[in-house]
């Protein structure tokens, strides 16, 4: 089975990205990180983001040593962090946006 993987950018970030497709179970932290391993609680896809810690409602999410967005609901360490908990501060269409694809929702195409 190959080894799972994510990458904390920066020690102050909550979140690291995923290097590998990630299932339940422990992952191993590259970069920055102050913990070398996280239990990932749910599948994860390549790419997406995975919570360092247990944040809570409304509370920053931080990737790149900055704040990116914020939660819309209380995150658990180990879970998939994307547009279905959280909110991005920089694009206020993203909570139109299909949360696996990224296809916006409130556009229709014929």
């Amino acid at each position: 089975m190959e080894q799972q993987m994510a990458f904390q950018i920066n020690f102050r970030d909550n979140v690291a990205t995923a290097l590998t497709e990630l299932n339940k179970g422990p992952v191993v932290l590259r970069g920055d990180s102050l913990q070398n391993v996280v239990d990932v609680k749910e599948h994860v896809l390549v790419g997406h983001k995975i919570a360092l810690r247990d944040i809570d409602y409304d509370e920053d999410i931080i990737k790149y040593g900055i704040v990116i967005g914020r939660a819309t609901q209380s995150i658990a360490k180990g879970k998939w962090v994307h547009l279905h908990c959280m909110r991005s501060i920089y694009d206020e269409r993203s909570s139109h946006l299909d949360i696996v694809t990224g296809k916006p929702k409130d556009i229709k195409y014929e």
